[in-house]
């Protein structure tokens, strides 16, 4: 690590491979700057798992300064003026300066490359991403005062924020990530353009927009980012099931709205990850986004009782649905789909239970339907608890630890992860003497609920069990 000169907080350094790049591109008569969230993180004592380089030369002079000195480069976006290089273990990416808009009605920006390191520090989102580090001289240039905002903790534009979110409108998803992120109070300025022009953010993929989302809900306060993107109605188009709820009563009428119950449940999840040796590392999307979402049912299944009370029947399952189809919209990968909307369909799961106790049947049904997701079940039921009545609180909080304890109690007896019926396919077969068909299956939901009631059976009485039922059934 090379240590910077004095006007750098104290103990910021950058990696020795910024300074030999730099000395690189000098060589080749050549401008080179860090930029970009390197630089910003320097001064918040972060440090950056990416290294982002911009310069005056063009893809073809990039790969021309760094043959012989890089061990690999490749094109990530030629047309975009980047290039990729690798050189031991860093990877790094070097951009032309450039400029860059979206036509109204594409999904794709408009790429010009620019001449000066000035008018690429323009077109960039945010004063705080708006600074670079001239190398190998270690020169700031902060033309639109980031470090100054940064101190202040605001977000604001280079550029009038129309003219950036006209650039990339994707940078109003940003500005609610970087609430989530950085902790950065939204200039007012930026959240009157981010509503003006929030349905603009239509025009960008799914898939970008699904990033933002990601790296907003796994931020250190992913409810302030979620607040920007309400208040702008930038959730209307990326999350509209969110706003909605903020129309929803609370049935016991404790929280404002079920809108700030979610988000309360959203925050106590989080604080239930784990470190990165424990069963639910965090931060942890699946986790958090199912606690944000799992209220979402109640609009379409609020009902008003005729003593005064309000109703949400089968809010879960609704819920579990609109989560899977929200995803499928944000084009998420199935198996972050399948997990975050079980974790919805089950949040309700317990309450079910918690006043009758746990008989070994309820609680091997429990196990097995959340299957891979039990330790995110149990992190998100405790979430779910928001009352302010202290005593009602810790009820609900031994009752879960009451089940917890039964779950271990039984897991050592019979493996629950691992719950099968008495007998297999194939050993049904073999004694009913049937061939494959709809009755092998009839026959194994009866022996797995058999065990699921009852818990495991020696292989001989299996046998005699499946007789007897084999009587009525065949």
């Amino acid at each position: 690590m090379v240590s910077l000169p004095q006007g750098f907080p104290a103990g910021a350094s950058v990696p020795d491979i910024v300074v030999e790049l730099g000395e690189v591109f000098a060589r080749a008569g050549h401008e080179l700057s860090l930029v970009g969230g390197p630089v910003r993180d320097l001064f918040l004592g972060r440090s950056s798992p990416d290294l982002d380089f911009t310069t005056e030369a063009t893809p073809d002079q990039i790969t021309a300064a760094v043959e012989g000195w890089a061990d690999a480069q490749w094109d990530i976006g030629r047309a975009f003026g980047t290039i990729g290089i690798r050189r031991g273990q860093h990877t790094l990416e070097v951009t032309t300066y450039r400029s860059e808009a979206y036509d109204a009605a594409s999904r794709k920006p408009v790429v010009q490359f620019g001449e000066s390191l000035e008018e690429d520090l323009l077109r960039r989102d945010f004063t705080v991403n708006a600074m670079a580090l001239r190398l190998p001289s270690f020169e700031l240039v902060d033309p639109h005062g980031g470090v100054r905002d940064l101190h202040a903790g605001v977000l604001r534009t280079p550029a009038t924020a129309q003219e950036s979110f006209s650039d990339d409108p994707l940078r109003m998803m940003r500005a609610a990530r970087f609430a989530a992120q950085l902790g950065l109070r939204v200039a007012p300025e930026v959240r009157e353009a981010m509503s003006d022009m929030a349905d603009r953010l239509r025009i960008v993929s799914a898939e970008r927009i699904q990033a933002e989302l990601v790296k907003l809900i796994c931020g250190a306060d992913p409810r302030a980012g979620i607040d920007v993107m309400v208040e702008t109605g930038l959730a209307d188009i990326v999350l509209p099931e969110i706003p909605a709820l903020k129309l929803t009563d609370d049935e016991h009428r404790r929280h404002k709205d079920v809108y700030q119950h979610s988000l309360q449940v959203m925050e106590q999840a989080a604080e239930l990850e784990t470190d990165a040796d424990g069963p639910v590392p965090g931060p942890d999307f699946v986790l958090r986004f199912a606690a944000l979402m799992h209220d979402v049912g109640k609009p379409k299944t609020r009902r008003f009782e005729p003593g005064g009370g309000v109703s949400f029947r089968h809010h879960d399952v609704v819920g579990a649905k609109l989560t899977r189809k929200r995803m499928q919209a944000l084009k998420f990968d199935k198996e972050s789909i399948r997990a975050t909307s079980l974790l919805v369909e089950l949040h309700m799961r317990f309450y079910g239970y918690g006043g009758q106790g746990w008989s070994d049947s309820a609680v091997r049904r429990y196990v097995t339907d959340a299957g891979d997701q039990l330790e995110r079940l149990h992190r998100l039921t405790r979430s779910d608890v928001t009352t302010r009545n202290r005593k009602k609180a810790n009820r609900l909080s031994h009752a879960y630890d009451d089940l917890e304890a039964r779950i271990s109690e039984l897991q050592e007896k019979e493996e629950l992860a691992k719950i099968r019926p008495h007998l297999n396919g194939e050993q049904i077969m073999q004694l009913l003497e049937i061939p494959p068909g709809p009755l092998v299956g009839r026959a194994y939901k009866f022996l797995l609920e058999h065990r699921m009631e009852h818990g495991p059976l020696e292989e001989a009485e299996a046998e005699h069990l499946l007789r007897q039922w084999a009587e009525d059934h065949l």
